[in-house]
């Protein structure tokens, strides 16, 4: 596939932002006010042609996302992503939900999957455990970054952090795919120029 879903650079503040993709204007615009009334951020689409060809902000956040879609479905869109190495959490909406659709998305790591009509309140609650989920991800990957750039190994940062060795490693590849790191050199000149170290004792 040519369109390749991508994510900018954050810049400046860490504001949260939902992401909906949604092919009815009229629920798309219901869901958007809905975010609104709680103060989130919201970027929209009308379908994964829409979404795949934008570049998507690195901010803490999450995608609304619904599983039949005009094109690729929801599902398709899981999966570009997960290629893409782009890890924003998914919260699934459809009114046509099978259990075994269900069971692939959670098993791809979808955070919920609710089927219309859901109460206002249960999307909310999805919505910020899910951004709760990616800030605390992206914490804990700036965590490894400083401490990886300070010079320890992925064997101390694991002990230092209280993660498996293998987990330290999945962080560290992250963080250095995403900076655009060819070598630990690379990170570190990166650390320093974002004045990121490692935390004092």
């Amino acid at each position: 596939m040519s369109d390749r879903p991508t994510q900018t650079r954050a810049a400046g503040g860490e504001e949260p932002v939902v992401f909906i993709v949604e092919d009815d204007p009229s629920f798309r615009d219901a869901l958007i006010r809905l975010f609104r009334t709680v103060g989130l951020r919201t970027q929209a689409f009308g379908s994964a042609a829409e979404l795949l060809q934008n570049k998507l902000p690195n901010v803490p956040g999450c995608l609304v996302l619904d599983v039949r879609l005009p094109g690729l479905s929801g599902l398709d869109i899981q999966s570009e992503l997960a290629k893409a190495d782009i890890q924003t959490p998914i919260i699934f909406m459809t009114g046509h939900g099978d259990i075994p659709m269900s069971v692939r998305a959670m098993k791809a790591g979808a955070v919920d999957f609710l089927t219309k009509p859901f109460r206002d309140q249960d999307m909310l609650d999805a919505v910020v455990a899910a951004i709760e989920r990616d800030r605390q991800r992206r914490g804990r990957e700036r965590e490894v970054m400083a401490l990886v750039t300070s010079g320890l190994m992925n064997k101390q940062v694991a002990g230092q952090v209280g993660l498996s060795e293998i987990t330290v490693k999945i962080h560290r590849g992250n963080v250095m795919r995403k900076m655009n790191a060819k070598t630990l050199a690379d990170l570190v000149r990166m650390a320093e120029a974002l004045e990121i170290s490692r935390p004092r004792q």
